[in-house]
């Protein structure tokens, strides 16, 4: 139990060290607070460092780059290689393992050690690896590193301990593959040619043993030459030269001819008894032109030539299409008999391999499935069926098929949100499939014990939103969202909207997803956010569109005598925004022509009634406006609340909250207008324009002034805050007459260029490659392209503000600040350059029941708004509670003048009980709206509010605030608004993501830098709990879709098509295990078949056959040491674990061997026993058998 003594109350405003966190002491209107009165809280921490470690968990997704596939017909399953040193292991669903080699090196080829549990790795560094698939997470037992050669082909025979490695120089050479020691039995390139041939063959492109007799090995060259050697009396049985270069080679299962695919886009066969010249050539897709020529044809990569016994054999080739139509798409054939299949494929093919009943080489092949890998899909395409239909992929392998941009996670959804969205998912499915079952089944895995609902969300380039069920360390989707649909396609012909064609107006952005009330918000690119409620019935509806004007005005900068005349909020008028189809936020200079132009939205929304289906349906679309011939800023901030019925929204220009129950707009302010009188820097207001109405009557909004009712205007603008005018720019609020518009005056913040376009390309989180600074030394300005690239607007960050441009602010907030942060600032006279040259954006949002001001007693909504400046803001809200009253009466909004601050650009806002457990914000229980029920019954919303003050009797009122900024993390308490604690996250980095997340029944506060620190920080206290250096943040993509979620998970964009997921707790680390699927299980090999006395006697002495002999040192002697360089593996997390226990691991696998070997010891008596005993019977009925005929003649027996 640990006691944190601190003062609550009773700090005035004119103590220079009354609140830590506030420079302003909290109140802007300098109110004293009460007496102080000293309280205790009493919040037992129970994270400890031992509850936090790193680990990586599984990877979902396509494959980033494949370059290799193997399958093992008998365990049934698929590996594939990728460029980066990745091996994906799959099995049946829930069996997916991802391994990486530590050099990074490319993935050449790969094989299966088929029934044993090992897989073979040849990597681009020349180097060969032998996995052990015998644990749930892959380890590599033993490597060879080749330093002479370059490895380019490997062959491992079924059954076989001897791999067959081909190199670019054209020798073979043999590794065994327990030891993984290098054999001296070596085929030299210039002993398998003829002595007369003056050129070299080429690298080895292909190895394998012949199915007539394993002592015979085919070699294939690149330059078309072609070898049968024969193994025990190491020389050639027959060469092949072809014309053509050679790129595979597929034997019959008989033995008796092969078949080769060349570079000419042809395919020989060549039969053993005749060599000298091939049995018959095709060209599959080569026509014969007009002149009687071929024409040519594209190479053919690969061919598979496999038999049947009920039908004609498959050819199954890739490539060798005709070089006359550009920009055909990759095919894939399917020669069956006379009937010639082609498949067209969307992405090119890396590599394809035919699914055999038989592991056996020379028994009929009967393929059943064709795996086909391509660049960015796997698909398996069924064999049994004459039409060729394609396997349902069990596997997330589409998570890019557009471009993600961004990620959400969250953890211990809903129990019903999973099922009714998989069962309005599937409505949606893709028809065709083949009925039979996924070929690839192996390995076993079972739903385990620590298992809870689980979604993420992701947003792509194309608008699209995918839900994906992360149940149980898997990824299945469940339902896919189009955002576009709610507007109408841009044409070319439409100006503006020609520069848009090309790039991605839908992009999404962000995200905001309640799981209990199933409100669901996204925001694009095109600085558009659109409102969904979810619905199990289709309907007709008309979405509603709110267009803001939402832009920082640069104006004359006047006297702080002047400004003292002119506040910045008007008297309460009776204008408030009215709910429209189509609402237009008026702005000065709306009335000319060029103002009537700049006043569009981006996107055009369907202004018709649209029939919806079950799912998402599209309600409220709000978007900003163009102006002065510039687009609208992106947006950086949003939250929604279901239980207020509000959306809340910023960028770098201000913020705007919209009641989208009403659908009004209420609040549209610029960012430095928030701060009213309360400004901490003294930033002086920018004027009105000087030829505009005159703004008398204006009062000024104090500390303790309440929100002001107002009524309703018919006239919405987005200038109005319940009928205050809140822009200062703006003029007086009239309605129902048209502003003269008048020129601007004064240059205008971040113009955009005549020719430049409106719009950038979509900012894929999977295509942004961007080195970022990790040290303090490197400067802010590559820090600063960084956050403009991650927030998509100019932003700037309070470190840079203040390096830059130091402000002249108050002494007493000056030595506050002073010793809170340790900034140097000097004062200066020019403060109007500042204010044109910068701009604040909001950076955070978050509704919640909090207290606005010192001297609230009670908790009240509000909304809390963080900048990019380290501050932190309180706007409270009057929201009527009944239900009519809510649906009819204005809800009253305006700033309290609280002002926190912290280092750095504020990233996140959460708030604790005083028992230090997570306050959930309000929400509204879901119910459908186009649900048939009684129409006598009232349908009446029903909310769930969790006050801060429902549960703490104990404690007393009030709630504890944590706020995190990229620089350091601080937690204050509410109402007296005093910083507890404090802790500074790093010095030479700064925090990318930060979120407040529930870890083994409390709560921490997890954080992830730019320099690749994974860390965990204990509330209220702030103790570091967790440092790690996990990886180096060497791309954007890692920057936007890093995510924390509760249970201590979180995840990543790995790759542009793979999904990362890891842990940092603890027990979840010791549970993995169970979690994981098992690679392999014990099956019996099936046994070859019977070949008949014929087919033995003259099918050649296969099975007399011994490598050992051969091969082994006795008889070929070691390899050459200088070749090939051994490297122990590390044997898998099991034998680290044992090894590190020293003599204890010792003495306990002596004791098991002891076990082991009296347990064998005391079998071996007993059976001893047994034939003693029947040896004393069979003696026994022998005497008697001798006895009984003794006497009898032979003829008598």
């Amino acid at each position: 139990m640990k006691k944190f003594r601190k003062v609550l109350d009773g700090l005035t405003t004119s103590s220079p060290g009354g609140s830590i966190g506030s420079p302003s002491g909290g109140s802007a209107a300098g109110t004293p607070t009460a007496t102080p009165t000293p309280k205790e809280i009493e919040i037992q921490e129970t994270l400890v460092s031992e509850n936090f470690q790193l680990c990586k968990t599984v990877r979902h997704g396509f494959p980033y780059q494949p370059t290799a596939l193997a399958f093992d017909p008998v365990q049934k399953i698929l590996a594939i290689g990728s460029r980066t040193g990745g091996v994906r292991i799959l099995g049946r669903p829930g069996v997916d393992c991802y391994c990486q080699h530590e050099s990074g090196a490319a993935v050449l080829q790969l094989q299966f050690l088929i029934n044993e549990g090992a897989l073979v790795t040849a990597c681009a560094d020349d180097t060969l690896h032998l996995w052990n698939l015998r644990q749930r997470r892959p380890a590599v037992l033993h490597s060879l590193k080749f330093n002479r050669e370059r490895i380019t082909f490997c062959h491992l025979p079924f059954q076989s301990k001897w791999l067959y490695v081909g190199t670019e120089r054209g020798n073979t050479h043999i590794v065994n593959i327990e030891s993984f020691i290098l054999s001296g039995y070596v085929i030299m390139w210039n002993k398998a040619i003829e002595l007369s041939t003056k050129t070299h063959p080429g690298p080895v492109v292909h190895l394998s043993d012949s199915p007539k007799d394993e002592g015979k090995l085919l070699i294939g060259f690149e330059s078309g030459t072609i070898v049968q050697w024969d193994l025990r009396l190491k020389k050639a049985d027959f060469r092949i030269y072809y014309d053509e270069a050679i790129h595979s080679v597929s034997w019959h299962h008989e033995g008796k001819q092969f078949m080769c695919s060349h570079s000419d886009g042809s395919l020989s066969i060549w039969n053993l008894r005749n060599t000298t010249k091939p049995f018959q050539v095709t060209f599959p897709h080569g026509k014969i032109q007009k002149d009687g020529r071929k024409e040519s044809c594209k190479p053919i990569l690969k061919v598979e030539y496999k038999t049947s016994r009920n039908s004609e054999p498959f050819v199954i080739f890739s490539g060798g299409l005709s070089y006359d139509k550009a920009g055909r798409r990759p095919t894939l054939t399917i020669m069956h008999g006379k009937a010639i299949t082609v498949l067209e494929m969307d992405y090119p093919i890396v590599e394809f391999m035919a699914l055999c009943e038989t592991p056996y080489n020379n028994e009929v092949q009967e393929p059943y499935a064709v795996v086909v890998l391509l660049e960015k899909d796997l698909i398996v395409v069924d064999l049994t069926q004459s039409n060729f239909p394609v396997f349902e992929n069990p596997y997330p392998m589409d998570i890019h098929e557009s471009p993600v941009t961004c990620t959400a996670y969250f953890a211990d959804c809903p129990p019903d949100i999973i099922p009714i969205l998989y069962s309005i998912g599937v409505k949606h499915k893709k028809t065709g499939y083949s009925q039979k079952e996924w070929p690839v089944g192996g390995g076993t895995w079972t739903l385990g014990s620590h298992t809870y609902p689980e979604i993420i969300i992701t947003g792509h380039a194309d608008g699209s939103i995918k839900f994906w069920d992360a149940s149980a360390i898997t990824l299945q989707m469940l339902y896919k969202l189009k955002t576009s649909k709610a507007f109408l396609k841009p044409k070319p012909s439409e100006g503006r909207a020609a520069d848009l064609v090309e790039d991605d107006p839908f992009a999404i952005q962000m995200v905001s997803w309640c799981p209990q009330s199933r409100i669901f918000c996204v925001v694009g690119i095109s600085a558009h956010i659109i409102l969904y409620r979810f619905s199990k019935y289709e309907a007709n509806t008309q979405i509603v569109s709110l267009e803001v004007r939402l832009r920082c005005e640069a104006e004359d900068v006047i006297s702080p005598s002047e400004n003292e005349n002119n506040p910045c909020f008007t008297e309460s008028g009776s204008h408030s925004p009215q709910p429209h189809h189509h609402q237009h936020a008026a702005s000065p200079g709306s009335g000319t022509t060029e103002g009537n132009k700049d006043s569009n939205p981006c996107l055009k929304v369907k202004d018709r009634m649209v029939r919806v289906p079950p799912g998402y349906q599209a309600e409220l679309v709000i978007q900003l406006l163009w102006a002065d011939g510039e687009p609208p800023q992106q947006i950086t901030s949003l939250d929604v609340n279901s239980a207020y019925g509000l959306l809340a929204f910023g960028n770098c220009n201000g913020l705007a909250v919209v009641d989208y129950l009403q659908k009004t707009i209420l609040l549209c302010m610029s960012t430095l207008d928030l701060y009213g009188a309360a400004d901490p820097y003294q930033r002086l207001t920018r004027s009105p324009r000087r030829n505009r109405q005159s703004t008398s009557g204006l009062t000024e909004l104090s500390d303790n002034q309440q929100s002001i009712d107002t009524d309703r205007s018919k006239s919405p603008t987005s200038d109005h805050v319940n009928g205050h005018c809140t822009s200062p720019t703006s003029q007086s609020c009239s309605t129902g007459k048209p502003r003269v518009p008048m020129g601007p005056e004064g240059p205008r913040l971040t113009r955009r260029g005549p020719g430049r376009p409106p719009f950038r390309k979509a900012q894929s989180a999977a295509c942004m490659e961007i080195s970022l600074p990790v040290s303090h030394t490197e400067g802010y300005a590559s820090r600063r392209a960084m956050l403009q690239q991650l927030h998509g607007v100019a932003m700037y960050s309070h470190d840079e503000h203040h390096a830059t441009a130091p402000y002249c602010w108050s002494e007493r907030a000056a030595a506050t600040e002073s010793r809170e942060n340790s900034f140097s600032r000097s004062r200066s006279s020019s403060v109007s350059s500042i204010d044109r040259d910068t701009k604040e954006a909001v950076t955070t949002l978050q509704f919640g029941e909090s207290y606005a001001r010192k001297s609230d007693t009670l908790p009240t909504p509000c909304l809390w708004v963080g900048t990019s400046l380290g501050m932190v803001l309180l706007i409270p809200m009057s929201i009527p509670t009944d239900h009519e009253e809510r649906m009819e009466e204005p809800v009253t909004i305006g700033p309290s003048g609280t002002v926190l601050m912290l280092k750095g650009s504020v990233l996140r806002i959460s708030f604790l009980d005083c028992m230090g457990a997570l306050i959930q914000s309000p929400y509204e229980v879901w119910r459908d709206l186009n649900a048939h029920e009684d129409p006598d019954r009232m349908r009446r919303r029903k909310l769930v509010h969790i006050s801060p003050s429902s549960s703490q009797h104990t404690c007393g009122e009030g709630h504890l605030a944590v706020v995190c900024s990229e620089k350091q993390a601080k937690v204050f308490l509410m109402p007296s608004q005093s910083c507890l604690f404090v802790h500074n996250i790093t010095e030479s980095s700064f925090v990318l993501r930060a979120d407040v997340v529930s870890v083994c029944n409390s709560v921490c506060l997890a954080c992830f830098c730019a320099n690749g620190h994974v860390m965990t920080l204990s509330l209220p206290s702030l103790r570091p709990l967790l440092d790690v250096n996990y990886l180096p943040l060497a791309d954007m993509r890692i920057a936007r879709t890093f995510c924390f979620t509760h249970g201590g998970q979180a995840l990543y964009l790995s790759s542009p098509t793979e999904i990362q997921r890891i842990t940092y707790s603890q027990e979840m680390c010791d549970n993995l295990q169970e979690m994981l699927g098992e690679l392999f299980t014990p099956i019996e090999t099936p046994e070859a078949q019977n070949r008949g006395f014929l087919k033995g006697f003259f099918g050649g002495n296969s099975h007399n056959f011994d490598r050992e002999e051969l091969f082994g040192e006795a008889a070929a002697g070691k390899g050459s040491r200088s070749l090939a360089q051994h490297i122990p593996g590390q044997a898998g997390m099991e034998g680290m674990k044992v090894a590190a226990c020293g003599v204890v691991g010792d003495l306990a696998r002596a004791r098991i061997a002891l076990d082991e070997r009296g347990q064998r010891l005391g079998e071996l008596e007993e059976r001893t026993a047994l034939m003693m005993t029947s040896a004393e019977t069979f003696s026994k009925h022998a005497h008697e058998v001798m006895l009984k005929c003794k006497d009898k003649k032979w003829y008598q027996l």
